[in-house]
């Protein structure tokens, strides 16, 4: 089976990623070894992209939300926390 994003063939889980996002994995991640002037350049354009395109956080967010459904629909399987019983808040003026 063949994988295509917006045209481009997608050999790897790597390049899904890259192709979905638009912009390579290590941009955002960085690489093992990069030097202090390779990091800075890369948050620079990291921050031009971002700068140029606010609502990629949040589409990466639900992209990632929608792949995790999909493939591991367990990792949503959530039990809600009890929370701790506390002193209950009474209403200002209210009578007690």
């Amino acid at each position: 089976m063949r994988t295509f994003v917006a045209g481009h063939e997608a050999l790897t889980t790597d390049d899904f990623v890259e192709l979905a996002l638009g912009t390579p994995v290590e941009l955002w991640l960085g690489v093992e070894g990069e030097t202090d002037e390779e990091r800075a350049a890369r948050e620079d354009a990291a921050r031009d992209i971002l700068a140029d395109n606010p609502h990629l956080p949040d589409d990466v967010s639900r992209i990632a939300a929608e792949a995790i459904e999909v493939y591991a629909p367990e990792l949503f399987n959530i039990v809600p926390l009890a929370r701790p019983a506390g002193p209950r808040s009474v209403r200002k003026g209210a009578a007690a």
